[in-house]
């Protein structure tokens, strides 16, 4: 099997790695493991939101292929991701009003560093993402992102809706991108804002869709019913930065 810089193998490695301050994207065992070792890399795992997923000795076995694994693979972030408050405080120090972007369910890669890469060029601050149901901050999102995921920080939150919250008490209006919006090109945006996209297909989840204060569509006059989640979000974003620049310009 070709070798990956962000595997982590073996039972005491992948132990030691959830116990630092590596960050640990997602977790593959072998069917029935016993033992303390995996016992405390399961607990753990589970404390910091960490995907287990579980392979039969068939499949693991030919999937991982000459790793001296103890049935134990771990998948780390190419990419180290910071706390939200760090974003905030960053831009607090620079004296900035804050401009980001959510992700709510991009499990894509390819969407994740498309997103980043618009965000990054479009000037936001920072990219959050939440801990369960996103994309791997992978070598693959960032090959896509052309280098812009390490540019600009990602930060993860356990909980997105509480997180929500959080950046409004910061005076930052929640925008999110869904069909049943106002048009995105009639709307006044203020200075502190943060756009929210949710997953191809999906969209934004329920309680998300609630916790916005706006939310924006783009209209289509094709037959194409939506758009991809990360030429929506190139859209916003760089409509959104354009409204920003323009009225820092007037101010």
């Amino acid at each position: 099997m070709k070798s990956e810089t962000n595997i982590i193998y073996g039972r005491r490695p992948v132990l030691e790695a959830l116990q630092s301050n590596m960050s640990v994207e997602r977790i593959v065992l072998r069917l029935n493991l016993q033992g303390k070792i995996i016992g405390d890399i399961i607990k753990l795992a589970k404390s910091q939101n960490v995907r287990i997923d579980r392979m039969t000795e068939t499949v693991f076995d030919r999937k991982f292929m000459g790793m001296n694994s103890g049935g134990v693979i771990a998948y780390t972030a190419s990419i180290a991701a910071v706390e939200v408050e760090d974003i905030i405080q960053q831009i607090e120090s620079r004296n900035e009003n804050p401009f980001l972007v959510i992700l709510d369910g991009i499990e894509d890669p390819h969407n994740l560093g498309a997103i980043a890469r618009s965000a990054e060029g479009a000037g936001c601050h920072g990219v959050i993402i939440p801990k369960r149901r996103s994309a791997p901050l992978s070598e693959t999102a960032l090959k896509v992102s052309a280098g812009a995921l390490a540019h600009i920080p990602v930060a993860k939150a356990g909980n997105l809706a509480q997180t929500l919250e959080y950046l409004k008490k910061q005076d930052i209006w929640i925008f999110g991108a869904d069909m049943e919006g106002v048009n995105f090109s009639e709307v006044d945006y203020p200075e502190k804002l943060a756009l929210v996209i949710g997953a191809e297909g999906e969209g934004l989840s329920r309680l998300i869709k609630d916790k916005c204060d706006v939310l924006l569509k783009i209209p289509l006059h094709g037959k194409t019913a939506s758009l991809n989640a990360s030429v929506a979000a190139g859209i916003l974003l760089f409509h959104i930065a354009g409204k920003r620049i323009n009225k820092d310009i007037q101010d």
